[in-house]
């Protein structure tokens, strides 16, 4: 299983952010993407997942409203649209992948079993 993060960068508060996941290789018929951030200093939190089949989505409380999830299963992509970006999103963004979940699950880093590279966000003026 591979997962390919990409679309971080700088941005200026109130600014926009698409960022994709890329993944290979997950085959069961259920699976979770998700979305994680690690602020310097900090704990790696639960951003936002969707599963794949039945549309289960978790948002963290901190960016619901301004974060989007989507994804495309025929490209097997995952897309997290940010807006209304604050300095206190700034971090490495990873995705992450895990078969079978269920919804307390969800946000919970250590569900999930494949990991890919971290995407850098820069919130700042």
């Amino acid at each position: 299983v591979q997962l390919q993060a990409s679309g971080g960068g700088l941005v200026q508060p109130g600014g926009s952010l698409r960022l994709t996941c890329a993944t290979s290789g997950v085959t069961p018929d259920h699976y979770a993407t998700g979305w994680f951030r690690q602020a310097p200093g900090k704990e790696r939190e639960g951003v936002s997942c969707i599963t794949n089949d039945d549309g289960m989505i978790f948002y963290a409380d901190s960016v619901k409203g301004r974060f989007t999830i989507t994804r495309d299963n025929a490209k097997k992509t995952v897309y997290l649209q940010m807006d209304s970006l604050k300095p206190v999103d700034t971090g490495i963004y990873s995705c992450a992948a895990a078969p079978r979940l269920i919804w307390s699950q969800l946000g919970v880093p250590s569900s999930y079993h494949y990991w890919g590279q971290g995407t850098l966000v820069t919130v700042s003026s």
